[in-house]
Protein backbone atom coordinates (compact mmCIF):
# COMPACT_ATOMS: atom_id res chain seq x y z
CA UNK A 1 0.00 0.00 0.00
CA UNK A 2 0.98 3.58 -0.61
CA UNK A 3 2.37 5.14 2.37
CA UNK A 4 0.40 8.62 1.12
CA UNK A 5 -2.70 7.05 0.89
CA UNK A 6 -5.32 5.35 2.51
CA UNK A 7 -7.83 3.09 1.65
CA UNK A 8 -7.76 5.29 -1.55
CA UNK A 9 -7.72 8.43 0.24
CA UNK A 10 -4.46 10.68 0.96
CA UNK A 11 -3.75 10.60 4.38
CA UNK A 12 -2.58 13.72 6.45
CA UNK A 13 1.09 12.85 7.41
CA UNK A 14 2.02 15.95 9.14
CA UNK A 15 1.20 18.66 11.31
CA UNK A 16 0.83 20.90 8.63
CA UNK A 17 -1.21 18.64 6.93
CA UNK A 18 -3.53 18.57 10.01
CA UNK A 19 -3.57 22.87 10.46
CA UNK A 20 -4.01 23.52 7.24
CA UNK A 21 -7.07 20.93 7.24
CA UNK A 22 -8.41 23.07 10.17
CA UNK A 23 -7.96 25.87 8.46
CA UNK A 24 -9.45 26.01 5.39
CA UNK A 25 -12.63 23.41 7.21
CA UNK A 26 -11.65 20.33 5.06
CA UNK A 27 -13.73 17.28 5.87
CA UNK A 28 -11.32 14.36 7.18
CA UNK A 29 -12.00 11.24 7.69
CA UNK A 30 -10.76 8.96 11.28
CA UNK A 31 -10.07 5.40 10.85
CA UNK A 32 -8.69 2.85 13.10
CA UNK A 33 -7.73 -0.65 11.89
CA UNK A 34 -9.53 0.52 8.70
CA UNK A 35 -13.35 1.17 10.36
CA UNK A 36 -14.17 4.38 10.11
CA UNK A 37 -14.58 5.87 13.39
CA UNK A 38 -15.04 9.64 12.54
CA UNK A 39 -15.53 12.22 9.86
CA UNK A 40 -15.80 15.91 9.77
CA UNK A 41 -13.77 19.19 10.68
CA UNK A 42 -11.52 19.42 12.80
CA UNK A 43 -12.40 21.64 15.15
CA UNK A 44 -8.86 21.87 17.59
CA UNK A 45 -5.68 20.08 18.09
CA UNK A 46 -4.40 18.96 21.39
CA UNK A 47 -0.74 18.93 21.25
CA UNK A 48 0.43 18.29 24.61
CA UNK A 49 1.43 14.18 25.79
CA UNK A 50 -0.79 13.02 23.50
CA UNK A 51 -1.22 14.09 20.12
CA UNK A 52 -5.53 14.78 20.22
CA UNK A 53 -7.32 15.77 16.77
CA UNK A 54 -11.11 17.19 17.55
CA UNK A 55 -13.37 15.99 15.26
CA UNK A 56 -17.39 16.71 15.94
CA UNK A 57 -16.63 16.82 19.29
CA UNK A 58 -14.82 13.93 20.15
CA UNK A 59 -11.43 13.60 20.70
CA UNK A 60 -9.39 11.35 18.96
CA UNK A 61 -5.58 10.15 19.37
CA UNK A 62 -2.99 10.42 16.35
CA UNK A 63 -1.28 7.71 16.81
CA UNK A 64 -4.23 5.27 16.69
CA UNK A 65 -5.76 6.60 13.78
CA UNK A 66 -4.95 7.11 10.44
CA UNK A 67 -6.72 10.57 9.29
CA UNK A 68 -7.34 11.21 5.56
CA UNK A 69 -9.06 14.15 3.28
CA UNK A 70 -12.27 13.07 2.53
CA UNK A 71 -11.98 14.51 -1.07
Amino acid sequence: MDKKTYLGFRKLTSHLHFHTAMIENTVVLAFQDAELIGSGRIEALKEDEEDIVVIGGENYIKRNCTFVYAR
